[in-house]
């Protein structure tokens, strides 16, 4: 399998961070690794810091991602970006659907997906808000690959598929920086 390249810190500056209903910064980053499929990295803007394990290798214009806060450790978020293209004129949630996320043939997540556009941004982001996330991160540490179903409306689903190669290893370095930040 090929090595994937890091992303250029360019590239990951305009990964908005929608954390807790925060808008959409343009964050520095640093100590970036590769993990396979995977990358693990901090965001700072100013003292403001965020741990973030996400897939690069399956899409050139999507990033999936798990989100980690110092002082909030144990309660990551799921967020999904997609790149639009053009920069968008409001911040808003567009819209609330169903969600579905599965590993391999482990467990069906069913919950709810916000979609939600930052203004001067020219991503969509998708935050998720599912009952069992615990139990979809344990399986993603094991698994081989994440799918999401998402219903745009109800016969208009909208399917994606990630590689987890590697996501254990950046999750939990993910995991192991931020708690280190919290001592």
């Amino acid at each position: 399998m090929p090595k994937l390249p890091l992303l250029a810190p360019a590239t990951l500056l305009v990964t908005g961070l929608m954390a807790q209903g925060a808008a959409a910064a343009i964050y520095n980053t640093a100590d970036a690794e590769a993990h396979r499929h995977w990358q693990s990295l901090i965001l700072t803007l100013g003292e403001e810091r965020h741990y973030r394990a996400l897939e690069v290798g399956s899409y050139s214009d999507s990033l999936f991602s798990v989100n980690l806060t110092p002082g909030a450790c144990d309660r990551p978020w799921l967020e999904l970006r997609v790149d639009l293209g053009e920069r968008q004129p409001e911040s808003r949630v567009v819209n609330r659907v169903p969600a579905d996320l599965r590993v391999d043939h482990e467990t069906i997540h069913g919950g709810e997906a916000e979609f939600i556009t930052e203004r001067g941004d020219s991503g969509f982001y998708v935050q998720f808000l599912l009952e069992e996330q615990p139990l979809l991160l344990e399986e993603m540490r094991r698994g081989e690959t994440l799918r999401l179903r998402l219903m745009r409306a109800e016969d208009d689903p909208w399917f994606m598929v990630f590689s987890l190669e590697g996501a254990a290893e950046a999750m939990e370095r993910t995991r192991q920086q931020c708690r280190t930040d919290t001592d």
